[in-house]
């Protein structure tokens, strides 16, 4: 009478190992056919080889047992899909996360790859449609995408001579949690939900464009505050961003340019030649 596969002849179909399978039962995740009252063999099924692939395939992206287990126990399609898309998604975001920190590493071990191109700028007074918060740190890029959409919504219609930016208060960066501007300028902003318009100050700046995707952009804002401080240069005051590309113009990162301002002191203004 045939009993099925054997423990080997199943490991062969699947290319598990013997002992992974016999993990894979002791663990509940996948109980053999039937198993031999004499001699405590373990007999598998052809049925079964698809199982116990996707649970090799699961637990190759670290999901954890209990949930490797929830997800073959549930009979559903559409609600098995949303217990591994989570774990998916989970996934992707290490993954991106990975791939941010190996670009900003490259640039890091290579310091004199390209010069740093600084301008040293007078920025005047500019009133804008804005929306301003107390934020932290980690809730930003969230709190950003937000208050853009509020402005989108408040200026349909509404010319827009200029790219969007922002202004970020140094205590975002010291104490993990500061005052957040973003705006749009406009030549008679609204008042409408948080946005309302508000006069921007005059300011000295050193300007420099982080071009490509923001995963490095910190390398950047580092030699910037770097060149500040070599020059004696640095003042208190939030760091300024101009968005002249970005995510919401183009899909494509590599065209993406972020203008950063840190705030300088300068004796005396630039001359009429060019900037200082």
């Amino acid at each position: 009478m045939f009993r099925g596969l054997t423990i080997g002849e199943f490991a062969q179909l699947t290319h598990l190992s013997v002992r992974t399978l016999r993990r894979y039962h002791e663990s509940g995740l996948l109980e053999p056919a039937s198993v031999d009252p004499a001699s405590g063999y373990r007999y598998y099924t052809a049925d079964q080889i698809p199982a116990a692939q996707v649970i090799h395939r699961l637990r190759e992206l670290d999901v954890p047992l209990a949930d490797v287990a929830k997800i073959l126990a549930t009979e559903d399609p559409a609600e098995r899909a949303d217990l591994a898309g989570g774990h998916l998604r989970r996934l992707e975001e290490e993954l991106a996360r990975t791939r941010a920190a190996v670009v900003s590493l490259r640039r890091l071990l290579r310091p004199g790859d390209d010069e740093l191109a600084v301008e040293l700028r007078s920025v005047a007074v500019k009133t804008v449609a804005a929306v301003e918060g107390v934020v932290d740190h980690d809730d930003v890029l969230a709190w950003y995408g937000e208050a853009m959409a509020e402005l989108d919504a408040a200026l349909v219609g509404l010319p827009l001579p200029g790219p969007p930016g922002g202004r970020y208060a140094n205590e975002l960066f010291t104490g993990g949690r500061g005052e957040v501007l973003v705006y749009r300028p406009v030549a008679d902003p609204p008042a409408r939900g948080r946005v309302r318009p508000v006069e921007l100050p005059a300011a000295e700046l050193a300007v420099v464009v982080h071009s490509g995707p923001h995963d490095d952009i910190d390398v950047t804002y580092g030699r910037l505050g770097a060149w500040v401080v070599e020059h004696a240069l640095a003042v208190a005051g939030p760091v300024h961003e101009t968005y002249l590309v970005g995510p919401r113009d183009t899909p494509d990162p590599a065209a993406w340019r972020t203008e950063i301002g840190w705030p300088v002191f300068r004796l005396s203004p630039p001359s009429q030649d060019g900037p200082a």
